[in-house]
């Protein structure tokens, strides 16, 4: 056996793995990179006391953009920013990431330049999480479709996000709070910002085309599609004929029930849960999810959240086995991956070792490799 081999193949003796839809005492065995039924030669891993889950497939993250900027006006390299959130993401059970990357008509932080930055730096990083993009376009970022309709075909394994931020914002008083935050984000006064939404409404007779050739680009691609803060069912509805098959951050109940009773996924960020409300008034994701309004939790934009909702939702009274799904299994389908997300033979053995009292991470496997240990 070569020493990648070894390192690659693991028996975890002694903890409760998280299999078949209950937690029982068993031992976890993989090689290659994938879980096995039959014992390998190799080493071995006591996880005693210790819960043997899937890693966490987290499909929208933008805790990214504090690490880069971590006060307005403050920023950092991106290739730093990158690894940072590596560690973060590890330590926290996420084993497969898509960075929430907002490609918008604003400057700055999450402008069409940064947006060609990031993509530029994350295929050059050396990181452990398997890393990938998950696109948010705003529709107004007209300047952007050809650079979105590029990345379909350039980027690998990257899904995309239908986002609208602006046109709540068209006409709003400059000290509204979320132009005053943008104002802080890109740096100009809330006076400037307003000015520059009236220019970008300006343009608004050319968005719905726009729509259509990035989400049919989409498509041709094979690209998961989701679409952001849906307002309505009737948006459900639109975005539904467009291709898109998942509300993201449903604004009401009435829309992630319409999304749910056509049988696609709802996601909920994952903070939402452990704060007990929506940060924007938005719906209350964990009577959501205990209802069945909701199928995925994200981290949106605090790492540690997906983890510790699923606890907090069993707490809540919601199967174990069924909290976690909406962090690994769930997220992963939404994602197009059929290779990850449960423990069972044949998969990824992404696995994370959980302290249940404690709720942490004691140890990472990334595709049959211990890439993290906390003795």
């Amino acid at each position: 056996m070569t020493d990648m081999e070894a390192a690659l193949s693991w028996t975890l003796t002694g903890g409760t793995v998280l299999r078949d839809g209950t937690l029982h005492r068993d031992n976890l065995h993989f090689a290659g990179g994938v879980i096995v039924s039959a014992v390998p030669k190799g080493q071995v891993f006591d996880a005693s006391g210790l819960w043997l889950l899937p890693g966490i497939v987290d499909v929208h993250g933008d805790a990214i953009e504090r690490i880069a900027m971590p006060r307005p006006g403050v920023s950092f390299e991106l290739s730093l920013a990158l690894q940072e959130a590596d560690r973060q993401m590890l330590s926290n059970g996420i084993i497969t990431a898509f960075h929430g990357l907002t490609v918008s008509w604003e400057p700055g932080l999450r402008s069409l330049a940064s947006a060609r930055a990031f993509v530029d730096a994350l295929t050059g990083a050396d990181l452990i999480c398997d890393t990938r993009i998950n696109f948010r376009w705003e529709t107004f970022a007209l300047e952007a479709v050809e650079d979105m309709i590029g990345w379909f075909d350039q980027v690998p394994n990257c899904i995309f996000s239908l986002n609208d931020h602006t046109t709540a914002l068209i006409g709003q008083p400059p000290l509204t709070r979320k132009i005053v935050r943008m104002a802080e984000r890109i740096g100009w006064s809330p006076e400037d910002c307003s000015a520059r939404l009236n220019e970008v409404s300006a343009r608004a007779n050319e968005v719905p085309a726009a729509i259509v050739r990035v989400t049919s680009a989409a498509r041709a691609a094979k690209i998961p599609m989701l679409a952001h803060d849906e307002v309505s069912p009737a948006t459900r509805q639109d975005h539904r004929a467009l291709g898109i098959s998942a509300s993201e951050f449903p604004m009401t109940e009435q829309t992630a029930a319409a999304a749910r009773q056509a049988g696609e996924q709802v996601v909920f960020g994952a903070p939402n849960v452990l704060r007990g409300c929506s940060q924007n008034n938005a719906v209350d994701a964990a009577p959501a999810i205990l209802s069945g309004l909701g199928t995925v939790l994200a981290s949106d934009y605090y790492y540690p959240a997906p983890l510790q909702a699923a606890f907090v939702l069993a707490e809540k009274g919601m199967d174990f086995a069924a909290a976690w799904d909406c962090v690994s299994y769930s997220a992963a389908a939404i994602a197009g991956l059929s290779d990850r997300g449960r423990l069972q033979p044949g998969l990824r053995a992404d696995v994370i070792a959980v302290c249940p009292k404690t709720r942490s991470v004691k140890a990472v496997f990334v595709a049959g490799e211990k890439k993290l240990h906390f003795g």
